[in-house]
């Protein structure tokens, strides 16, 4: 079982398609739509397809922050599920900035919650432990089912 979900609120201010695009910087998405939330309206997307991670796999590993990501991944593990928060405008340039407070991301953060039934398998994969800032072993894609 796999599942990624990916919610980023969409300000009255701000272009749906940029929002969008920050989005798909980061992640594939077989479902990517807006929604009523409140107070705002909302971006979600959905993927039960493991390669939804593919692109963020690689920009951890051109912008050399796997220890950081790691940490808060492992930190933020909950049973079967992780959630943790972006920075959208650093998403809208493909840039990966996790963020720990909501204000440190003035429109509004990018929340991305992973849940598998392999979530160890996939946080190893996503971030895996590092000498020097370089990969000890590099994992490949765990095989889950959708």
């Amino acid at each position: 079982m796999f599942l990624l979900r990916v919610k980023a609120e969409l300000r009255p201010t701000e272009d749906e398609e940029k929002v969008f695009k920050a989005l798909k910087n980061l992640f594939e998405f077989e479902r990517l739509e807006v929604i009523d939330s409140y107070p705002y309206k909302a971006v979600v997307g959905e993927s039960k397809n493991i390669t939804s991670l593919k692109k963020l796999h690689d920009i951890l590993r051109q912008e050399r922050i796997l220890d950081a990501v790691r940490n808060v991944l492992i930190k933020s593990k909950s049973g079967s599920t992780v959630e943790f928060k972006l920075h959208k405008q650093s998403a809208y340039v493909g840039r990966v900035s996790l963020i720990t407070y909501d204000s440190e991301s003035p429109l509004g953060p990018i929340v991305v919650t992973i849940s598998s039934d392999k979530i160890d398998e996939v946080i190893e994969w996503l971030a895996p432990k590092t000498v020097s800032g370089h990969p000890i072993h590099e994992r490949p894609m765990p095989e889950v089912d959708p």
